[in-house]
């Protein structure tokens, strides 16, 4: 995956991360860091692991 499908994907991830896991944690800019980074991490590892499966 290149590096803007990776911010794509961490973007989407920021956002379905802290929809779900809620606003707890330390904010920036009105934005819960913790849930924001967990959601990113596991979407990105997520998309990877599939568009690497589809490619072989």
């Amino acid at each position: 995956m290149g590096w803007i499908s990776n911010i794509i994907a961490g973007l989407v991830g920021s956002a379905i991360g802290e929809a779900l896991l809620g606003h707890w944690g330390p904010q920036l800019a009105g934005t819960a860091i913790i849930p924001s980074l967990i959601g990113a991490i596991i979407v990105v590892a997520v998309v990877s692991f599939f568009l690497m499966r589809s490619s072989k």
